[in-house]
């Protein structure tokens, strides 16, 4: 497995695809929330095994931080490290381009996996396309 950034309109596409499988058919997300007005603003990036997508996420700059968004597994490759790769490959990028502090929303059930990266809640409890989410950031 490898995580690239996406520099082809295939390679972005396999990403919208993971997000859709994940996103919008299994966890119930709209759609128009999931794919959204910041898509031509970010850096995507999409892991592959062999030449099929199994996993995805973005990255791009909002507030004074580095923000790590959508970050996706389809349910086959869960607990593979394919995340933790997403997660590497994403944070090398962020740091190339002089990055300082990642920001991301993570669902609930996913703050120990961030917590295990060095990521820290910093927000109580909020709905974020009505699924529970905590604000979580990292030091680069």
């Amino acid at each position: 497995m490898g995580v690239v950034l996406a520099t082809t309109e295939k390679e972005i596409q396999d990403a919208f695809s993971v997000r859709r499988t994940v996103f919008v058919d299994e966890q119930q997300v709209p759609e128009e929330e999931e794919i959204d007005q910041y898509e031509d603003d970010c850096a995507h990036f999409v892991l592959y095994n062999g030449t099929e997508p199994q996993g995805a996420g973005r990255f791009r700059f909002a507030d004074g931080y580095g923000k790590v968004e959508r970050i996706c597994v389809l349910k086959e490759t869960r607990g593979t490290g394919a995340g933790k790769a997403i997660m590497n490959k994403i944070e090398d990028y962020a740091k190339e381009q002089g990055a300082k502090k990642l920001k991301l929303n993570a669902q609930v059930h996913a703050i120990p996996f961030y917590a295990g990266l060095g990521y820290e809640v910093v927000s109580d409890e909020f709905l974020d396309a009505g699924i529970p989410h905590k604000t979580m950031v990292k030091s680069l």
